[in-house]
């Protein structure tokens, strides 16, 4: 007898924390009974992962939660994730869910899908977290040409405008004996780049005496691996000695992810940010030193409560100093729960708006000037698999985005190319170099 199987679709809102989860959850369907399918095709079950970093992150949510009821009525929807963590009921107030699923009940969804049938009431499991919650093993695989691998999770910092502390609790994380075996694993499937990440990943180690040191310099030894980048690393965890160690090791890319969010001490102070900006400044100063052609980014808030004119201009003047090369722009959402929704000094909405566009558009400027140093460079590149209008596309070791015509050797692979120019679309020409 031949069993029919379910359509099942993934959709991933938010970090690569989020998609590495979401492709593990995916594995976790056996295939003699799923079938995974597009979020944009007609599916019977819908999987939602969610992020609550912003208001438009629910947003987004409610909005992929109407598209999916429209596009297959009657299809089971599961909501899971940081905003099923934090706010479950509201979630099951939404027409079209069946089931809501919080941080740790995420990883156990299969358990709950024993009956697709549409739910008279929301079924949800979110429990409280705790200091003794499970670490949950995740690595993404077949969405993308590299892999993002989940070294750590949670976080011990309390920011006073962050919600994740309460969507994932504390920071922990595995031993490096359990990483590096899942960076085999990954090694085998041919993946020749690992993006590690987490939430706050330079605190690897924290919970078991280990260090994310320690971590790297036995993921260089996996063999089949060639790249590993570094996600978002806090300025106060990102250290000499590991600076030293990428300088030192071509398998660790010269590319640094760094949260600011913002250039002035006071708001800093407001934020309850573990670093001033004379710090953030030295990290940089300390990377440039080592690897003069390193790309640097950044994360910057703006319009956070008490932000005035003359705050937001020296953030604005701090950022122009700096040699970044590239900004992530956010202004300022306010989260329920969190000790800045009761800050005084809100900035009006059109003021943020102002404020966010000057800084991305220094972010273009910053983009193009360090594309212009990198002009005539020799380099390697990892060529993504898709075609994009004609061209294949990838990412030089310090994150410049190249294009090339397309040929579907390329796909999959590391090459070595001079960049040449910087084309219309904002990528950079290359010339392969045999």
């Amino acid at each position: 007898m031949v069993i029919e199987k379910k359509k099942v679709a993934f959709h991933t809102l938010g970090c690569k924390l989020n998609f590495a989860e979401t492709s593990t959850i995916s594995r976790s369907f056996p295939d003699e009974k799923f079938e995974r399918v597009s979020p944009n095709s007609i599916a019977d079950i819908y999987v939602i992962n969610t992020c609550s970093v912003t208001d438009a992150a629910d947003k987004k949510c409610r909005q992929a939660i109407k598209k999916f009821t429209t596009l297959s009525p009657g299809a089971f929807i599961a909501v899971v994730g940081c905003y099923a963590q934090l706010k479950p009921h509201e979630i099951s107030a939404i027409p079209g869910v069946d089931l809501v699923l919080g941080t740790n009940e995420k990883f156990d969804i299969s358990d709950y899908l024993t009956d697709l049938k549409k739910r008279p009431s929301v079924e949800i499991h979110s429990c409280n977290l705790s200091s003794s919650d499970n670490y949950n093993p995740s690595y993404s695989l077949g969405d993308r040409t590299r892999s993002f691998l989940k070294i750590q999770d949670g976080c011990d910092y309390g920011c006073s405008y962050c919600t994740i502390p309460m969507a994932r609790g504390k920071s922990r994380n595995p031993e490096i004996s359990t990483i590096t075996a899942e960076a085999v694993k990954i090694a085998e499937r041919g993946v020749k780049e690992i993006v590690l990440t987490g939430v706050n990943i330079g605190d690897f180690g924290k919970s078991n005496g280990e260090s994310f040191v320690s971590l790297l310099k036995e993921l260089v030894k996996v063999q089949g691996i060639e790249r590993f980048r570094i996600s978002s690393i806090e300025p106060n965890l990102l250290t000499d000695e590991l600076i030293e160690l990428a300088s030192l090791n071509e398998k660790i890319l010269p590319h640094f992810h760094i949260p600011l969010q913002s250039g002035s001490n006071r708001i800093l102070g407001l934020m309850r940010r573990r670093y001033d900006r004379d710090l953030f400044a030295s990290r940089l100063k300390s990377i440039k030193e080592k690897m003069p052609l390193a790309g640097i980014g950044a994360d910057v808030i703006v319009g956070f409560p008490g932000e005035t004119e003359e705050d937001f201009n020296d953030t604005f003047s701090f950022l122009e100093k700096m040699p970044l090369s590239y900004l992530h722009v956010f202004s300022f959402s306010e989260r329920p729960g969190t000790i800045a929704e009761k800050l005084p000094g809100k900035v009006a909405p059109r003021e943020k708006d102002i404020r966010s566009k000057m800084v991305m558009a220094l972010s273009e400027k910053k983009n193009r000037e360090f594309y212009e140093l990198n002009n005539g460079q020799i380099t390697n590149v990892l060529f993504e698999r898709t075609r994009n209008e004609g061209f294949i596309t990838g990412f030089t070791s310090n994150y410049i985005r190249v294009e090339h015509q397309w040929q579907a050797k390329l796909a999959g692979q590391i090459e070595k190319v001079k960049l040449n120019r910087i084309s219309d679309t904002g990528r950079m020409g290359i010339e392969l170099i045999d």
